[in-house]
């Protein structure tokens, strides 16, 4: 720890945006490819009591950084649509209380389509919400189905209405390359969406992830997703479809019209800070000489719940990050926008700059490109091998 702190970084607070997250850990249901820290309870969530440790983690966060001008707050999970509006208004109190939020922040919060959730969009609205992002994720009940999804087709389209009635701004997810989709079938899929959607989707292409169900039933033999060639084929489409219709991809996996982009995880992209709040939550600090210390707090709601009553946090790591860390983590966030990175920044941070021979390989192959202001940005064709791109230029 002691040559971690020798190797901090000090970076200018003014110019790090600083946002906060807050998980909400609880769902109706565990979606078979979810590999998020999200929990099933069949009794009722005690959210006074959780509001109040969301305050309390709020308060220490507060007492160890400071003030902090709050561009973003996120509120993530699980289901964050099963809080409460009083809850989620707690919260923003609780946030408000203790750092200053900037006039226009943006301040989101992940829903499901249910018809039940949809009713409680006016009352998020009123708590201060002010954007509103919807787990869709496909417009036909089979695939719903096979999902895990509880909700219809029909139902998600009626709480994309009415989120846009009540919010300014609303995005809304889908999955694609699920089992047997077509590429015909998914660019249909994906002009439908776009039809709905005012400024911004996220699309997402299905991972088998470590143990899921879908992973098991993956080796059983009795799931199969479509393969690298005709992934690659999904994913030209969804850059090609949004595109056209004017959401270009800003992010791998994210698309917006140009001013739209969700600033929360741009903080996370642009390699700002951000405080973690809540079971699971990660988050990147700066003390006051700029250093950055990686945060998580326990995962397991009621141990989380009982660690902040007891001790005023739930932390289980807490940890500064060396400058090779973080220039590894610059790297990795960064390369995923298509704005591309700073080549002086990295070197800022990373007390080197980038190698220009592997710089130019990856040129040669059309995975990396400079833009006009100095930026190094990876391609079209890079995007769907980013982490090789990624290693090779942090080696």
């Amino acid at each position: 720890m002691e040559r971690a702190v020798l190797d901090r970084v000090t970076e200018p607070r003014e110019d790090v945006p600083f946002g906060v997250y807050v998980h909400w850990p609880f769902c109706l249901s565990k979606c078979p490819y979810c590999d998020f820290n999200s929990h099933v309870r069949h009794v009722a969530v005690e959210q006074d009591r959780f509001a109040r440790a969301f305050a309390t983690e709020i308060a220490t966060t507060a007492e160890r950084i400071g003030r902090r001008t709050v561009s973003t707050i996120f509120f993530g999970g699980g289901t964050p649509s099963l809080m409460k509006p009083e809850t989620v208004g707690a919260v923003l109190d609780a946030i408000a209380r203790h750092w200053t939020v900037a006039p226009n922040a943006e301040i989101s919060l992940e829903a499901n389509p249910t018809s039940v959730e949809a009713e409680r969009f006016r009352g998020f609205r009123t708590a201060g919400v002010n954007r509103v992002s919807l787990g869709v994720q496909a417009l036909d009940d089979d695939s719903l189905k096979a999902l895990g999804r509880l909700h219809t087709a029909a139902e998600a389209m009626a709480a994309v209405g009415t989120a846009r009635k009540i919010f300014d701004r609303y995005s809304f997810d889908l999955i694609y390359a699920r089992p047997g989709q077509g590429v015909a079938a998914w660019a249909s899929e994906l002009r439908r969406a776009i039809a709905e959607a005012a400024e911004h989707l996220s699309l997402y292409q299905l991972t088998i992830e470590p143990d899921t169900p879908f992973e098991a039933l993956e080796r059983a033999g009795k799931l199969a997703v479509p393969g690298d060639t005709v992934a690659r084929h999904l994913f030209d489409i969804t850059q090609e479809v949004c595109a056209a219709a004017g959401l270009p991809a800003y992010e791998v996996s994210n698309h917006a019209r140009p001013g739209a982009e969700c600033r929360h995880n741009l903080v996370y992209w642009r390699y700002g800070e951000y405080a973690g709040i809540g079971p699971g939550a990660h988050g990147r600090l700066l003390d006051a000489a700029g250093g950055r210390f990686a945060t998580a707090t326990e995962k397991r709601p009621e141990a989380w719940l009982a660690n902040v009553e007891d001790h005023g946090h739930g932390l289980v790591v807490d940890e500064a990050v060396t400058r090779p860390e973080q220039a590894d983590e610059f790297l990795l966030m960064g390369l995923r926008l298509t704005e591309g990175i700073d080549p002086k920044r990295f070197e800022k941070i990373a007390g080197r700059p980038l190698d220009p021979a592997r710089i130019a390989d990856l040129m040669s192959y059309g995975f990396v490109e400079t833009m006009p202001n100095g930026r190094l940005r990876v391609t079209r064709s890079g995007f769907p091998v980013l982490d090789a791109v990624v290693a090779d230029l942090a080696a």
